[in-house]
């Protein structure tokens, strides 16, 4: 049984009958993943880049860690969840996405700190390590197991291409403007695997025919 499922209650609906429930399209969900997700990025990194020396000072390095993922999460939850077809339960959604982000976030944390000598290795082990256990919360949350391998996939090549590419634009322009830089580049490349992800995950659910809004194909 699906603990986020996408089956609508349509109204006049006969008991047992299969529901018709429209997604966004491949390409809505992923503008809508980028830019939610985005949002949430620009507001974390903006915290880093004018006040981030205030919150290392104040709440050490992991504190202030736990706080950007919480923001992740008060923030992004509440676009994404309209990624989600049917009944919305924006509770449930914020628990799935929460434990998602969070053991995502623990993943990159633990790699980060045990391999910090190597940093393009900790952040390479953190992204796949980080992308996998997502995944995991994702197509469990959807009972979407046929998903799983586009799932983990689609995940970690969007989140590798949007913080390696923001990475690189804070290394070439520096100060502020980079940090910034690399806020928008993370959240278009990983809220864009988001909005696939949780696409493939409810194009996949048993007891739905799921289609497209833009009446294109759901694959």
């Amino acid at each position: 049984m699906a603990f986020l499922s996408p089956k609508s209650k349509l109204a006049g609906a006969e008991s047992g009958a299969t529901a018709t429930s429209k997604v966004p399209s491949p390409a809505a969900s992923l503008c809508m993943g980028a830019m939610g997700f985005t949002v949430a990025s620009l507001v974390v990194f903006g915290s880093w880049a004018f006040a981030g020396r205030w919150m290392y000072e104040q709440l050490g390095e992991l504190g202030a860690y736990a706080v950007w993922a919480v923001m992740f999460v008060l923030i992004a939850g509440g676009t994404l969840n309209r990624l989600v077809v049917g009944e919305r339960n924006p509770l449930k959604f914020y628990l799935v996405f929460a434990a998602a982000f969070l053991l995502y976030a623990v993943a990159w944390t633990v790699a980060w700190f045990t391999l910090l000598r190597s940093l393009r290795v900790a952040e390479l082990l953190g992204s796949l390590i980080g992308t996998l256990l997502m995944s995991g919360v994702f197509v469990a949350a959807f009972s979407a197991w046929r998903r799983a391998i586009a799932v983990m996939i689609t995940l970690f090549v969007a989140h590798s291409l949007g913080y390696f590419a923001g990475g690189f634009l804070y290394d070439t322009v520096g100060g502020r403007a980079g940090m910034l830089l690399w806020g928008l580049a993370y959240g278009l490349g990983f809220g864009a695997g988001i909005g696939r992800a949780l696409f493939l995950c409810q194009t996949q659910s048993q007891g739905t025919r799921l289609v497209p809004r833009d009446g294109g194909s759901s694959q």
